[in-house]
């Protein structure tokens, strides 16, 4: 199992970025899926869960902020996040949205700093 994630970098508060996660080794389409973030000196959290039929739940300081969404073609799952704010600075990485996790994938470091 891959999981690769894409697309973090260095955004001022109240940026926008786009992160991508592709999936190889898993049948897609049957897992629920979620982005996860670990910032420095804390534990990993799970932001954000889509189901397979496509429901998605948000951790309460993401809501409104960040979209989730899968195109299960591609094997691949994405987090859009706008408003951006420097607490959201952390490793993101995707996964299983439940149950027993894949292995970690080596994330994608998004800083969010003026």
């Amino acid at each position: 199992v891959q999981l690769q994630a894409s697309g973090g970098g260095l955004v001022q508060p109240g940026g926008s970025l786009r992160l991508s996660c592709t999936a190889s080794g898993i049948i897609f389409s049957i897992n629920d899926m979620g982005w996860y973030r670990q910032a420095p000196g804390r534990q990993r959290e799970l932001v954000a869960r889509i189901t397979i039929g496509e429901t998605t739940n948000y951790a309460d300081s993401v809501k409104g902020r960040f979209t989730i969404s899968r195109d299960n073609a591609k094997n691949t799952v994405c987090l859009q996040m706008n408003s951006l704010k420097p607490e959201d600075t952390a490793v993101y990485y995707c996964n299983k949205g439940r149950g027993r996790l894949y292995s970690w994938g080596q994330g994608t470091l998004v800083t969010v700093s003026s």
